[in-house]
């Protein structure tokens, strides 16, 4: 298991570089919501990015399409970005576990941590990342070098 307190940098650069689609899961079409600011700039940093959002289905923020949830996604999903609150996450990740073909990671954003719903995922071979932010170490390990 990962220790969720201490992720290195290598852990955290090899999951932003080897996923290449994005489910932002608590997406909004508001541009002063954080979820917004991330999913423009991972969708400009050339990952393929859809947005789950049960208010919006079948519309779009931007260019990126919003689901209204994760199995209504018509293609593989790597990894699941969580835009929801700490009470939410348990049934994001029994979501997520439901899914035929799951992603290979499960991040959690600022200020959301759920132990035990990141050892339900990691027991199912998933990596997980809590209390993190993807577009702040994309800058702080990629863009950076």
């Amino acid at each position: 298991m990962q220790d969720h307190d201490d992720y290195s940098d290598a852990y955290l650069r090899d999951i932003l570089l080897r996923v290449k689609t994005i489910a932002v899961v608590g997406a909004s079409d508001k541009p002063r919501r954080p979820s917004y600011g991330v999913m423009q700039f991972l969708a400009a940093q050339h990952y393929k990015v859809v947005a789950i959002n049960p208010a919006l289905p079948g519309s779009s923020i931007g260019n990126i399409p919003v689901f209204a949830q994760l199995a209504d996604v018509p293609h593989a999903i790597d990894m699941v970005d969580i835009f929801r609150n700490n009470a939410a996450i348990d049934g994001v990740v029994d979501e997520v576990l439901a899914l035929e073909t799951r992603p290979s990671v499960i991040w959690m954003q600022l200020d959301i941590r759920v132990d035990a719903a990141a050892r339900r995922a990691e027991q199912r071979g998933l990596q997980v990342v809590m209390n993190r932010c993807p577009k702040i170490e994309y800058w702080r390990l990629i863009a950076g070098e």
